[in-house]
């Protein structure tokens, strides 16, 4: 909750500030700052807020009882899912949804590292565009500079998950069970991408929403608040 509260008061700051300032070096002077503390205030407060959304999604149940980001039973199972729901079958399709989500928590934390080292390298015309940008220009930012690498640390961490939950075994019973269905079709499908695809999702919805809240708060009290922020970022 202290973590939550620094993120909310230090971009709440910085990107409610600039939203009446034309340039950093004006912001910068109204506040009696300098341009690098601006910059070092945001890249603090992102390493926080990104940070707040890997701890949403990388506990028990941060996927699995979030409904906005819950990693669903694929559309192309849908017909398996009715028809195994249809022969009291339902709890498998339960399991099998549960040892998704369970895979995509425990793979979270590895985007952690990613997303420290994409603020780090952040350019001060990076920090410049996430200052002025929409409510989530610094999602889409994650999401250039890291949606490749998370994607690469998420693969074998949900891979070896879903194995060890059950959920692949789980799939493929799934199947086994529901061609056993007279007339019964279904398609082919790689689960391990289907649920990095959907981790990954979920991780940056999680990351636009906490970047959507700060900037919808009101800063009011921009130097007293600044000042505080700033002092805190002594290593």
């Amino acid at each position: 909750m202290k973590e939550r509260r620094r993120f909310l008061k230090s971009l709440t700051t910085v990107v409610g500030a600039v939203v009446c300032q034309p340039t950093l070096s004006a912001f910068a002077q109204r506040g009696k700052l300098s341009d690098n503390q601006i910059i070092a205030g945001l890249k603090e407060a992102l390493q926080i807020g990104t940070g707040n959304a890997i701890n949403l999604t990388g506990r028990l149940d941060g996927f699995f009882k979030n409904a906005a980001i819950k990693i669903l039973l694929p559309k192309q199972l849908n017909t398996v899912g009715k028809g195994l729901r249809a022969i009291g079958q339902g709890r498998m399709v339960d399991d099998f949804v549960l040892s998704m989500n369970r895979a995509a928590e425990k793979a979270a934390p590895e985007a952690r590292k990613i997303f420290v080292d994409a603020v780090k390298q952040m350019t001060f015309d990076d920090a410049r565009k996430i200052l002025f940008g929409s409510d989530t220009a610094a999602t889409e930012y994650f999401k250039v500079k890291t949606s490749d690498q998370i994607t690469t640390a998420f693969r074998p961490i949900i891979s070896n998950s879903m194995d060890e939950v059950g959920a692949t075994k789980q799939y493929k019973d799934l199947i086994a069970r529901f061609q056993n269905i007279p007339f019964a079709k279904t398609q082919s499908l790689d689960i391990d991408d289907y649920v990095v695809g959907k981790a990954l999702d979920g991780l940056f919805y999680m990351v636009g929403e906490e970047e959507k809240k700060i900037r919808k708060n009101p800063a009011a009290r921009i130097t007293s608040i600044l000042k505080d922020v700033f002092g805190n970022l002594k290593r």
